[in-house]
């Protein structure tokens, strides 16, 4: 199956269990005739826990204090900057329950002619064993999870179970169950310890044939032909309104609300595929056996779609967490937060290239709505005007509040810069202009280094200070420092973006001179370009993270064409980065990175770390350590934007074709490509060479660059090395053949 996968027994762990989603809830499915259960999710459910109301500390008067430390040589200096602050982690994520229909009879582990399958192209789960059958997705159009179970035998006992592993102990929790002429209404409130917030579950049941009666905290179905359950998830304070929760949810069978849903799934997870040439002989095989062939063409194909399909399905309300959109324990690694210095960004990489519009406004969502905090967070560190983004987000709150020796979080003044890009990279593809809200914001984050960049080094160039490269630190000095090579990227590109794009802003000068005035980027004595642009500063090289290669990637303002010296020393950079705790991330940050540098050498072995590692759970949901260790979205939906770079790059001017092709995809086809300068893109490529169409919406002109080994011989131009002009409407042919 090139769009979906499935498995031949049920899921015993919710690891495993199959998702669906439309970006506000999420169903996770075990497909069990015997307790045939769906763990329901939604992106606001987080647990109270003392952090909500947490505000940024008060510093910005010992700012001062702290600069001149860090710039007369106290490498120690940050670390009392915040310290005696209790570590407040973000509001934990957690699952609302789960319906469980459990029959007398039923399978209890793997055998011939069961089948649990998801399809990718309709968000649907469906399992099957002889004459029973089950059928789940997520409506796009009602906003509601539907079920629909057919031959329940002779007995069906159906309950919403808050049970869920790691569930606090005092929870408040209340059931209702109104009886039908059809079936029954049921209703889960639960309510946290020490907190007024509510969820409550609503479900309705609809039997056709049998009977239907209250048993225990549920109620019994017998003689049934089929049940259909339709369930939604809503949050706030105090006792909500049964009643309107029940009427709200839509009328109509199963077959009717997956009409209304599909089209719009469809459309939208369709727009991009990728077919590999070796693929065909290994696309029927289980995902979880095709797990065991990290070699094979046919696991890359299927991750890609699988990622994208998990990816869309966990966009909405907001971006994906670091789970996406699921989980089935209340004890989430990392509380299931927004982790915004590396994982947000690279989860939702190919948003803008794939053409993923939902994902990118999901994001804007969450930025644009914590816009407020982030000014609060500016304003009490450093006494700045602006925004400065925090590095944790439960989708609530944007207010800094994480602060360790070890991890200073606080220091990081890049984020703002980081989280607008993929917004900046939307605008690109789309219409290439920003709207008034991104320009807003941009101007904001460049408001806040005119009031920040205020020191100078003894040259009178200007100083960063504090600066932090998240996560890591120099091996001689501690965590918080002068110069991180990510600040001084995420600074010039704020200064000049918001000169650009707001020049008539009456600060629009003052920020091109800004910019003009921060430190070059330092190359050291290995050849590398440092991650600290501050004499003395040693590098620690094996690390998860590599932020200082922002200039790489995303940003392209270090590359190959324009800057061929800074991009030797960011290769040897990637070349001495270690993999430290071989966390997924870490690995596709490395992938999209050698892309950008044309190594496809580094690309594979990132590729291959991960395909091989252990990373994916039968789901094809990921892990974020090997051997399939903590339910992590990093990896699943960093893959297909890794791919995507290796195949075709794009800026507003130039356009890059097979720059860096992985030894496991050596010919295949990729259509609906969007690229930065406003045209579609289908690639087919093989060792014969590639042709490429384009598919323009505006006017451009673009230079375009063929893979090493390649040669572009036909453009529609007399000149194939003369810039491309294109004109909206009018398709291009792009033909490479080997040099």
């Amino acid at each position: 199956m090139i769009d979906g996968t499935w498995e031949p027994r049920p899921a015993t762990r919710w690891e495993d269990a199959f998702l669906s989603g439309n970006g506000h809830h999420g169903a996770m499915v075990y497909g069990d005739p015997a307790d045939d259960r769906v763990i329901v999710n939604h992106h606001t459910l987080v647990r109270p826990n003392g952090s909500e109301g947490v505000r940024p500390p008060e510093l910005a008067d010992r700012l001062g204090r702290l600069q001149d430390a860090l710039l007369s040589g106290d490498t120690t200096a940050a670390e009392e900057f915040g310290a005696g602050r209790p570590l407040a982690w973000v509001q934990p994520f957690h699952p609302a329950f789960q319906t469980r229909v459990r029959r007398s009879r039923g399978l209890h582990e793997a055998v011939a002619g069961y089948r649990r399958e998801v399809d990718f192209t309709t968000g649907e789960v469906s399992a099957s064993y002889e004459a029973w059958r089950s059928r789940v997705f997520v409506s796009r159009a009602d906003d509601v999870i539907v079920q629909h179970i057919t031959d329940l035998g002779l007995t069906a006992d159906l309950v919403l179970d808050h049970g869920l592993p790691g569930a606090p102990a005092h929870l408040a929790v209340g059931r209702s169950t109104v009886l039908t002429p059809d079936g029954a209404k049921m209703a889960l409130r639960v309510g946290y310890p020490g907190s007024d917030l509510t969820y409550t579950g609503v479900t309705v049941a609809t039997v056709d044939g049998g009977k239907v009666s209250v048993a225990g905290e549920g109620i019994r179905v017998e003689g049934a032909r089929s049940l259909t359950l339709a369930t939604r998830v809503r949050r706030g304070v105090g006792h909500l309104d049964l009643g309107a929760l029940w009427a709200a949810l839509p009328d109509g069978d199963y077959a009717t609300l997956l009409g209304r849903h599909q089209p719009l799934h469809r459309e939208a997870f369709g727009r991009t595929t990728l077919t590999l040439r070796d693929a065909v002989q290994d696309r029927e095989l289980p995902g979880s056996e095709l797990l065991g062939s990290p070699r094979s063409p046919a696991l890359l194909e299927l991750l890609f779609a699988a990622g994208r399909y998990h990816l869309l399905s966990s966009s909405g309300l907001l971006p994906p967490r670091l789970t996406g959109l699921w989980t089935g324990d209340w004890d989430t690694a990392w509380s299931g937060a927004f982790t915004t210095n590396a994982n947000l960004n690279l989860q939702i990489a190919s948003a803008a290239t794939a053409d993923l519009p939902k994902v990118t406004e999901a994001h804007a969502a969450l930025v644009h709505g914590q816009l407020g905090h982030w000014q609060d967070n500016a304003r009490a560190i450093f006494g700045a005007r602006g925004i400065v983004a925090p590095s944790h987000t439960d989708g609530e709150s944007g207010h800094t509040r994480h602060y360790q020796r070890a991890y200073p979080l606080h220091l990081w003044t890049a984020g703002a810069d980081w989280l607008l890009q993929p917004l900046l990279e939307h605008a690109e593809v789309t219409s290439g202009a920003t709207d008034a809200r991104l320009t807003a914001a941009l101007v904001e984050a460049a408001l806040f280094y005119e009031d920040f960049l205020t020191r100078e080094d003894p040259d009178g160039r200007i100083a960063i200070v504090p600066s932090y490269s998240p996560e890591n630190r120099p091996a001689n000095a501690s965590w918080g420092t002068v110069n991180a090579t990510m600040d001084i990227a995420a600074a010039r590109h704020a200064l000049t973006t918001a000169a650009d794009r707001a020049s008539g802003h009456p600060s629009a000068g003052r920020w091109r001179e800004l910019a003009a005035r921060l430190p070059d980027y330092l190359v050291n004595k290995d050849g590398a370009l440092a991650e600290w642009a501050w004499p003395g500063l040693e590098e620690t090289y094996d690390h998860r993270h590599l932020s200082h290669l922002y200039p790489v990637w995303p940003l392209d303002e270090i590359n190959p064409y324009d800057t061929p010296r800074q991009a030797a020393a960011a290769h040897r950079a990637l070349e001495l980065r270690g993999s430290e705790n071989d966390s997924a991330h870490g690995h596709l940050h490395h992938a999209l990175i050698a892309a950008r540098l044309r190594d496809p050498s580094r690309v594979s072995a990132a590729l291959d770390a991960v395909l091989a590692g252990d990373f994916f759970h039968d789901s094809l949901m990921s892990a974020h350590y090997p051997a399939r260790n903590v339910y992590n979205a990093d990896a699943a939906h960093a893959l297909p934007a890794a791919v995507i770079e290796s195949l075709v790059q794009s800026t507003p001017a130039r356009l890059v074709l097979l720059p860096a092709v992985p030894g496991i995809c050596p010919a295949g086809e990729l259509r609906g490509i969007r690229t930065r300068f406003g045209a579609g893109l289908d690639l087919s490529w093989s060792d014969r060479g590639a042709t490429a169409v384009l598919h323009p919406t505006r006017e451009a002109r673009v230079d375009v660059r063929p893979g090493d080994g390649l040669v572009l011989v036909e453009t529609g131009a007399d000149n194939p090395e003369a810039p491309l002009v294109l004109t909206a409407g009018v398709d291009r042919v792009l033909t490479l053949r080997p040099r």
